[in-house]
């Protein structure tokens, strides 16, 4: 008898469930709900263009629609299918996405007095408004805690638990003081499926806390009351409703409850695996191994990698993060990322392409990208810099901000579309380059997300200026995937799933496309890459000294060389 386990996958704009045949990997039936609220499901502030929130109603929802569709969606695909064989559900999401909750464990915005209050919602990753209070943490844990800032990469983040509380503490202390917890989405939704969200009784998940709420057992946990409360007075009083423990997803939180299988159609048999984010999870889903990098693209960019527990790693500076257990056991988790690739990309279409691309956001893309292919690198005279959103990895700095130059009166759409591509391209090789500084050999790189997929002229790109084979994972829901293959784990060989992680992603997990490197193309984008990096060090380095006069002279002389054949 075949058994099955559910991924459920909330990302920044929908939740998607995924029902998978443990046994051989098959993707059974998939199923998206589009949030409702917000713009494209993330609330938003026309007068702060920081502020991202989410309402948690909209998961809830979501769960009941996707389950429900692939449950029938199965029905008609598979002849032995039953909901009886359904035997886990896996959970990953956005993060760091905290949100304020009450003794019950409910969320603070379902109450009458905060429904319009903006502070009492989901806190989305993409949430930069807490700026001041990371740069705040980062001065005072340099000053008296600096093990704190070790395995984080040295600067804390404005996309993190504590500034998003801390903030919300100083701008929203109706919500701050009404709030009797706090929660990742990651930790709240397993335990809202098994019935049991009482802030003592989550199992928090181990790579949230140390990725983002500065949890290391090292130093006994969260950071202790007296730092937080240097940060804020009265802020370590939160410590205390907060968590002591943290968990890998392989570990059980328990079954789902009554209440959610009578819901779903399911039974209370179903096991609910620990929570985890969905960057974590699609590396699982796309078969990481030690010396293999995965990089999840979308909207932003996160990178995974692991690295044994008994191998002497050192501190990564710029990394989000070096966590034991957070992708999986027995290994430290390596976070690295980028906060903007898709959705520069987005925003170009949105706001700066003409109609003579297309009059669809879809068509606009496929033309661009028709027409960007037929360029050869350097030839647009065009560099920009990824920072759109801020930067992520190695500068760790959200007040950084995008860069085009080159821009002449003859300079097309397309030749911009490519440009921002080719940033994203060098943002991502600066990160690999950080990690392999430190000692950290990469061997591969495993590609997943809707842009790996669907974006070829990207990862040729990306092939070309890393210098690397890109390898595309077999599976377009990878973070559902990761997420399936846990609650496969969780439900552990009696029930029919797994005991090794290893049995479970060589069974479930597959490779469906190569991107190999064009050397011609590598050697210019060599010659690019170093004035990408001027840039790069000039512009977010205080560091940094020297004159820029060469630059916009020297993409003029590829470009001209480039026309002329010289470098291809």
């Amino acid at each position: 008898m075949n058994k099955y386990t559910i991924g459920l996958d909330f990302g920044t704009n929908s939740c998607r469930a995924l029902l998978v045949n443990i046994s051989n990997g098959n993707e059974i039936a998939t199923s998206v709900f589009a949030y409702p609220s917000g713009v494209s499901g993330v609330i938003i502030d026309e007068k702060d263009s920081h502020l991202a929130r989410q309402n948690p109603s909209d998961y809830l929802v979501g769960i009941e629609n996707t389950i429900k569709n692939i449950i029938a969606i199965a029905k008609t695909k598979e002849n032995d299918f039953g909901e009886n064989n359904i035997i886990g559900i896996g959970v990953d999401t956005t993060g760091s996405s905290p949100m304020p909750i009450d003794a019950n464990g409910n969320a603070l915005c379902s109450h009458e007095e905060f429904k319009d209050n903006l502070s009492a919602y989901v806190w989305l990753w993409k949430d930069h408004t807490s700026y001041n209070e990371a740069k705040q943490i980062t001065e005072l844990a340099e000053k008296i805690r600096p093990q704190y800032l070790s395995k984080i990469g040295g600067v804390y983040s404005s996309e993190w638990w504590w500034s998003k509380i801390l903030h919300c503490k100083n701008i929203s202390p109706e919500v701050y003081n009404a709030a009797y917890s706090w929660a990742e989405i990651c930790d709240w939704i397993p335990a809202v499926l098994v019935g049991n969200t009482k802030p003592e009784n989550i199992k928090r998940s181990i790579c949230a806390a140390g990725h983002k709420a500065l949890f290391n057992y090292d130093w006994g946990g969260l950071p202790d009351k007296d730092f937080l409360n240097m940060l804020s007075d009265g802020l370590g009083d939160l410590r205390d409703r907060l968590y002591s423990s943290a968990y890998t997803s392989e570990n059980k939180i328990g079954n789902l409850s009554e209440e959610w299988a009578k819901k779903l159609g399911l039974t209370t048999d179903v096991v609910v695996s620990v929570g985890a984010f969905d960057a974590h999870m699609a590396a699982v889903g796309a078969g990481i191994k030690e010396g293999t990098l995965v990089k999840i693209i979308g909207t932003s960019t996160c990178d995974i990698m692991i690295s044994p527990k008994e191998k002497k790693l050192k501190d990564v500076p710029g990394v989000c993060g070096i966590v034991d257990g957070s992708v999986e056991n027995n290994f430290y988790g390596i976070e690295a990322g980028q906060s903007a690739v898709g959705d520069i990309l987005l925003w170009f279409v949105n706001n700066l392409v003409p109609d003579n691309y297309g009059k669809t956001t879809e068509e606009k893309f496929k033309n661009l990208e028709i027409a960007a292919s037929k360029l050869k690198p350097g030839e647009s005279g065009l560099l920009a810099l990824d920072w759109n959103n801020g930067n992520r990895t190695i500068l760790v700095d959200v007040r950084l901000t995008g860069l085009l130059i080159g821009q002449t009166l003859h300079t097309q759409p397309h030749e911009i579309y490519r440009a921002l591509i080719e940033a994203t391209a060098f943002g991502a090789l600066t990160i690999i380059d950080r990690i392999e500084e430190y000692g950290v050999k990469i061997n591969d790189v495993i590609n997943c997300g809707g842009l790996a997929v669907k974006n070829s002229l990207l990862m040729q790109i990306y092939a070309d200026v890393t210098n690397r084979p890109m390898k595309i994972s077999g599976s377009e829901q990878t973070p559902a995937l990761g997420a399936a293959i846990f609650a496969s784990l969780a439900a552990g060989k009696n029930f029919g799933g797994y005991d090794s992680i290893d049995e479970a992603t060589s069974k479930m997990t597959s490779i469906s496309k190569i991107y190999f490197p064009i050397q011609e193309n590598v050697l210019v984008y060599n010659k690019l890459y170093k004035l990408y990096k001027q840039l790069h060090d000039s512009f977010g380095t205080k560091e940094w000294t020297g004159n820029m006069f060469n630059v916009m002279k020297e993409l003029l002389n590829i470009r001209d060389d480039v026309i002329k054949g010289k470098l291809c």
